[in-house]
């Protein structure tokens, strides 16, 4: 939405000043809507509880329920055939620790989303420059961005300087952007083609550029792969898909 509105609506938008940038007194107002610039985690689990957990499945249950039944039945027929029912069970068990695996990679690509927000921002605010925490940054804030810094959030370009940003956080793609502010695009296009706007954690690789920030935290677009990362269950395992095939 941002790329496709006029500096002016933005402006509006986020009642803020090219000039001046937003003022101290806006702040505290604009941090109780929007909430801190940072991406939040997702609840944290030890590994026996998400072991058990994988459990919490109702194939999982038949197929334990299976090998019981058929271990009872080699006992009580006296065959001590247990062999379908060991089978099964270090079936089951494999499933469950490559469950843990999946859930455990997650958490990984979320920590590592952390490690590329920017510790630091400069910012202009009641028209002097300073330099914040970048967890302290809020929508409508006006900020400077370097090369070699990493965006620290979701940002509306105003004035750029032979401006390449490395997205491919977002995009998977290494090779650098060149951005335009003048750019006027449509509504539905890629994020890379989005040449107007910078994104929180990508890199400046070269130029410089100013900007207004439109969205942080979890709005932003590392936000929203963060956000799946917390709620999305883990990927299904080869034999969760297996099962859901037959049910």
């Amino acid at each position: 939405m941002w790329h496709t509105m006029q500096l002016g609506e933005i402006l509006r938008k986020l009642k803020t000043d090219l000039n001046t940038g937003l003022r101290e007194e806006q702040i505290e107002n604009i941090r109780k809507i929007y909430g801190k610039n940072k991406l939040v985690e997702g609840k944290k689990e030890s590994l026996l509880v998400k072991f058990i957990k994988q459990f919490n499945d109702f194939m999982i249950i038949i197929l334990i329920s299976a090998a019981i039944l058929s271990a009872i039945m080699a006992y009580v027929e006296g065959t001590s055939d247990y062999l379908d029912s060991i089978i099964i069970l270090v079936i089951v068990v494999l499933n469950a620790i490559m469950g843990v695996a999946q859930e455990a990679k997650a958490e990984k690509s979320l920590e590592a989303l952390k490690k590329m927000s920017a510790p630091t921002a400069k910012v202009k605010r009641g028209g002097i420059i300073k330099q914040i925490p970048s967890i302290e940054v809020v929508p409508g804030d006006y900020i400077i961005i370097e090369t070699g810094s990493y965006i620290p959030a979701d940002t509306r370009l105003v004035k750029s300087y032979n401006l390449k940003v490395e997205e491919s956080a977002l995009t998977g793609e290494t090779v650098p952007v060149l951005k335009d502010e003048k750019a006027v695009l449509k509504e539905n296009i890629p994020i890379g083609d989005i040449v107007n706007m910078v994104w929180g954690a990508t890199i400046v690789v070269s130029g410089h550029a100013e900007g207004i920030v439109t969205d942080i935290g979890m709005n932003t677009k590392v936000g929203k792969i963060a956000s799946l990362i917390i709620s999305d269950e883990a990927p299904e395992t080869p034999l969760q898909k297996k099962l859901g095939e037959v049910r």
